[in-house]
């Protein structure tokens, strides 16, 4: 099964790359398959391992203003379909980028730096408001949140204004979480309010545990606790829903890069278990923090500040991608794998694979594998001792009946279909 980590990668001012990262964590005996979801409901082993080497999905193209560039990105979503919705801040506009895309498209804004219904003016973050298909975008210079449609939407209309908006969030009954940055605090709109209620901080800026200093990032929990990164106070807070004041659950133990501290934390995800995940932003790390934790460990970067792949730059945002799976805390492995498909050599027969990549497991542990370099769908069922080509396998090509180096596979239960991604026919 497969988790994927997103994470953006800032500028400095000596290394100009915009460009987004993400993680993969594979556990090596799945028996359950993944179709991956995006919510507050998020099941992590506590002992999760990733990869340490991103992969770009975004951007890379040099800081510009380009349809294959960011500049300065800030806030990202990620839809249920891996597609990835981007504040691109210094360009005024949301960005969409399909997974495997090389280039995004213009979704808001784009018309340049301005305050008219058709522009933004440096947006900071952006969700997706999947009941009225819409994009919910804090456009913060214009001191605004507005409702862009998704559907032939030329224009965003305000839903809040006279607000510093840096970050925001939605819970499952609608109910939208929105930062003001200048007031150092947290509200919740209900559907149809403009005036919010009051859920975090709000006794201006300090560190006292009813405050909070330069409020960056909220998560809302399944019980509707709100956790918040600061960038002044170098910590992360929980508000259980209702309190008067907050309690620290990660930092806090002033600015530093030890494993107690933070330095300017931004986006922040919450599992299950309570484990906060943060974007340490000026330790160009990404940290773990378990539930009642005195100190955090280090899961991606933490290597330097710098533009390779296992390296991060600035990191703002991490939200997680996952389904719904119930895996006990104290899960054990086995530490002897053992081969379900394959290992007859590097060939194309039909119990050979070669470079294989992406899964999918069925509910009865029947394997389907992207056989990379055969160019073709393997469908294995559990026990056999060979497979059979279930798309592709003519050869190498574009043509209808053929594949080209197919990455990934999934089974579409209600149309009883397999979905394929093909980077090199740059289709699905």
């Amino acid at each position: 099964m497969k988790f994927s980590l997103f994470t953006l990668y800032m500028p400095s001012l000596s290394h100009t790359l915009s460009t987004l990262l993400f993680f993969h964590f594979i556990l090596s005996f799945p028996s359950i398959s993944v179709i991956p979801l995006l919510g507050t409901s998020i099941d992590i082993y506590p002992n999760a391992r990733w990869q340490q080497n991103g992969v770009t999905v975004a951007g890379e193209n040099r800081q510009g203003n380009g349809i294959n560039k960011l500049s300065f990105p800030l806030g990202l979503y990620v839809d249920d379909d891996q597609t990835v919705y981007v504040a691109d801040g210094a360009n005024h506009r949301i960005v969409e980028w399909k997974r495997g895309a090389t280039s995004g498209q213009v979704v808001a804004g784009g018309n340049g730096k301005g305050s008219e219904y058709h522009q933004l003016c440096n947006p900071t973050d952006v969700i997706i408001d999947k009941e009225r298909d819409s994009l919910i975008i804090c456009d913060t210079s214009n001191r605004r949140v507005v409702r862009w449609h998704r559907r032939n939407g030329t224009s965003g209309e305000t839903i809040i204004s006279n607000i510093l908006c840096m970050g925001l969030t939605m819970d499952e009954n609608g109910s939208l979480y929105v930062i003001d940055n200048e007031k150092h605090e947290v509200r919740r709109y209900q559907k149809g309010e403009s005036q919010g209620t009051l859920v975090a901080g709000g006794n201006g800026s300090g560190k006292r545990l009813d405050q909070l200093s330069l409020p960056q990032y909220v998560f809302v929990d399944r019980d509707h606790s709100v956790y918040v990164s600061e960038w002044g106070n170098h910590r992360v807070m929980k508000w259980i829903k209702g309190a008067k004041q907050g309690i620290v659950v990660a930092g806090g133990q002033g600015e530093g890069n030890g494993l107690t501290q933070l330095s300017s934390p931004r986006g922040v995800i919450v599992d299950e278990l309570d484990t906060v995940y943060v974007a340490d932003q000026w330790n160009d790390r990404i940290m773990r923090w378990p539930k009642g934790a005195h100190q955090g460990s280090v899961i991606v970067g933490g290597n330097g500040r710098g533009g390779e792949s296992n390296q991060l730059n600035g990191p703002f945002v991490i939200p997680l991608r996952g389904s719904s799976i119930d895996i006990h805390p104290n899960a054990r492995w086995q530490q002897n794998g053992l081969t379900i498909a394959g290992e007859n050599g590097e060939e194309n027969g039909i119990n050979q694979l070669s470079y294989p990549l992406g899964l999918y497991v069925d509910e009865d542990e029947t394997i389907y594998v992207a056989d990379q370099y055969n160019h073709r769908i393997v469908e294995w069922k559990w026990g056999a001792t060979s497979g059979q080509v279930v798309a592709g396998g003519n050869g190498q090509g574009s043509e209808a009946d053929q594949l080209n180096k197919p990455q990934d596979v999934i089974v579409d239960k209600e149309r009883d279909c397999l979905m394929i991604s093909e980077t090199l026919n740059g289709r699905v």
